[in-house]
C-alpha cells in the first residue's frame, strides 16, 4: 500500500477534484485505491465546506458591510456591486437548465470543491437532499474520472 500516493490523491481531491485521479497510475495505485482516495478526499472536503458555508457567507457579508461603513465615514463613494457578472450568469443558466441535480453534481467538479460547495449551499442550502446529492456526484465523478484515467493509461 502506497500511503504517500494515497495521501497525495486524497489531498489533491480536497481542493481540485476533477484532476485528482490523474496521478494514480503513475504513483502505482490500483483503480480501487485511486477511486477511494479521490472520493474520500472530495467528500470530506465537501462536508467541511458545505456545512461551514453559512459561516463563510455571513463573514463575507459582515466584512463587506464594515468596508462600506468605513468608506462612508471617509466620505468616499461606494461602488455599486454588479449583479450580472459572467460567473453569476453562468450559475443562473446552470441553475435554470440543470436544477438541483446538475448543480450538486457538476459545480464542485468543475470549480474547486470549496468554492463549488459554497455555491451549492448558497443556492440550495435549505434543502435536505443537497449534501447527499453532492456525495453521490462525488462518487459518480470519481468513478468516471478514474475509469478514464486508467482506460487511457492502459491504452498507452
Amino acid at each position: 500500500m502506497n500511503l504517500a500516493g494515497l495521501s497525495s490523491i486524497f489531498f489533491l481531491a480536497t481542493v481540485k477534484f476533477s484532476v485528482s485521479t490523474i496521478p494514480g497510475p503513475g504513483l502505482g495505485l490500483s483503480f480501487v485505491e485511486t477511486f477511494l482516495a479521490a472520493f474520500l478526499g472530495g467528500s470530506i472536503s465537501a462536508a467541511f465546506f458545505y456545512f461551514a458555508s453559512e459561516f463563510v457567507i455571513q463573514w463575507a457579508q459582515k466584512r463587506r458591510l464594515k468596508k462600506e461603513e468605513l468608506l462612508l465615514q471617509q466620505g468616499k463613494e461606494i461602488k455599486k456591486r454588479k449583479i450580472f457578472t459572467k460567473l453569476n450568469r453562468f450559475i443562473f443558466i446552470l441553475k435554470s437548465k440543470l436544477a438541483i441535480y446538475g448543480i450538486c453534481f457538476w459545480v464542485p467538479f468543475f470549480f474547486s470543491v470549496p468554492l463549488g460547495c459554497i455555491i451549492v449551499a448558497k443556492l440550495y442550502g435549505k434543502e435536505a437532499r443537497t449534501y447527499p446529492l453532492i456525495v453521490l456526484g462525488m462518487a459518480i465523478n470519481a468513478l468516471i474520472t478514474t475509469s478514464l484515467v486508467y482506460g487511457i493509461h492502459g491504452f498507452f
